[in-house]
């Protein structure tokens, strides 16, 4: 890291120049009414309902159908999942099994000024469509979507229905949790067929809810008696959701919208306005402080700091293409501005390490590198930990398909059952975001600048990182 090059700190910068400005605008093609998005940018964040208000809505059988407790559980997942597949975690779900009602919130769309309640909650009502088919293979409708192109071995009608079934170790004690499938008469007859044609070749069966694979298990034997299970890595909760998801497939009812209303904003009309001006105001004045009392050690730290704030809306708005949009709420804002304060207290661990080193004598070069090198040890342990922490509250308060939920309410939480506060789960998103970005912004690449920085001969003067006298850079 010593030998940096002059030429690395005009890379960087204009890395994180472009970067910012990608995060900031995104990239768009319009052709008449069609808009293309290549980029996603700031605009196409999904603000929470207490930033931007909502839906309120209120699901009922439909033609007045007499639903059990366990198909109501099972048009629940179905509107989870599809809540899930439009990447909205800051949704609220209740279950009425006296009314036979389900009533969900949700915040509006990013940037939809004529919003449509009605049109809104139509997809989450309609009849799920569930399919069992050969092989995982997909293909690509006219509209660019990912959909199922496997041979249909089954459908919803076909499920008379799915339950959890288990199996106990005699020796440990512990039980093997399963899914088990009753099929109609007809169902029996299409599973035997496909069963025994895939059997021999160890072959896949996926399981379809609309237009998303929600499992796919191989098959291991011939299905003669229209009575199969699936077994896995499961718990009883992921178990009875696998199974709640096939069964909302095989309803003998669609839901129905029996209301709706929109819901405002908890912060009030023009609160976002004034949180960015607020966000502006005081990341200038961070900047301002930070070169007054650091100089050139400074100018680099507020340069990744731009970096690291723009890390975290692109994670929020899905610039990155590996990592889906997420909900924006006001914890999460919280998270944003605890990541840029932690960021700022890295760059002030390094700036008094650097300064130390400068105050004993030692030369640019070596003060650079030892004062980098001790501050990270402090900086290690304090972000380590807060990602540990956003990565628990993730786990806990997330959406119930996300990894960490799944790892933590099947082992730490299991007693505890999952929730669904999609607005701590922001909070934990933006956090563990932040931090991830102070390492790669506040650390490496402020690293790599101030080196480079420091192979000019007119920023090799101690008083600009806060030392004393000249000194020759040494060789």
């Amino acid at each position: 890291m010593r030998k940096v090059k002059k030429p690395v700190f005009f890379i960087v910068f204009a890395v994180i120049v472009l970067f910012a400005l990608s995060t900031i605008f995104g990239a768009h093609y319009q052709y008449g009414d069609i808009v293309t998005t290549y980029i996603h940018g700031v605009d196409d964040i999904r603000l929470g309902i207490d930033i931007q208000g909502g839906v309120d809505v209120t699901f009922e059988p439909a033609d007045d159908a007499e639903a059990t407790e366990k198909q109501m559980d099972a048009a629940l997942e179905t509107i989870k999942l599809r809540l899930a597949n439009l990447n909205i975690n800051d949704s609220e779900t209740y279950l009425d099994y006296k009314g036979n009602r389900i009533i969900v919130r949700f915040p509006w769309q990013a940037g939809e000024t004529d919003f449509d309640p009605e049109s809104a909650v139509e997809e989450l009502g309609e009849t799920a469509e569930l399919t069992f088919r050969e092989g995982t293979t997909t293909s690509t409708d006219d509209d660019g979507n990912t959909i199922p192109a496997g041979e249909i071995i089954l459908n919803g009608s076909d499920i008379e229905e799915a339950g959890t079934g288990a199996t106990q170790d005699k020796t440990t004690g512990e039980y093997t949790w399963m899914v088990t499938l009753d099929l109609t008469d007809e169902g029996a007859e299409k599973f035997y067929d496909a069963t025994s044609e895939l059997y021999s070749e160890s072959g896949t069966i996926s399981i379809w809810m609309d237009n998303t694979m929600i499992s796919a298990p191989t098959v291991s034997a011939i299905i003669s008696d229209g009575k199969a299970t699936i077994t896995g890595d499961f718990t009883y909760e992921t178990a009875k959701e696998l199974a709640d998801k096939i069964n909302s497939g095989a309803l003998p009812f669609s839901l129905e919208t029996t209301s709706f209303k929109t819901i405002s904003p908890t912060m009030g009309e023009g609160a976002l306005d004034a949180m960015i001006i607020a966000g502006i105001i005081i990341l200038a004045f961070i900047i301002i402080y930070m070169i007054v009392l650091y100089r050139l050690l400074g100018v680099v730290a507020s340069i990744a700091l731009v970096g690291q704030v723009a890390g975290m809306l692109a994670a929020v708005s899905g610039w990155f293409g590996f990592m889906s949009s997420t909900t924006l709420t006001i914890p999460g804002i919280a998270g944003i501005i605890l990541s840029v304060g932690m960021g700022v207290d890295a760059n002030i661990i390094t700036g008094e390490r650097i300064r130390e080193e400068l105050r004993k004598g030692k030369n640019l070069d070596t003060a650079l590198y030892s004062g980098y090198h001790k501050a990270f040890s402090a900086i290690l342990d304090g972000n380590l930990t807060g990602i540990i922490v956003s990565i628990v509250l993730m786990g806990a308060f997330g959406v119930p398909d996300s990894i960490w939920a799944k790892l933590f309410n099947s082992t730490i939480f299991r007693f505890f059952g999952a929730t669904t506060e999609g607005v701590i789960y922001s909070f934990g998103f933006t956090l563990m975001t932040g931090l991830i970005m102070n390492f790669i912004m506040g650390v490496l690449a402020a690293r790599l600048m101030t080196m480079s920085l420091s192979r000019f001969r007119c920023f090799q003067n101690k008083k600009l990182y806060g030392g004393g006298i000249d000194v020759k850079k040494a060789n």
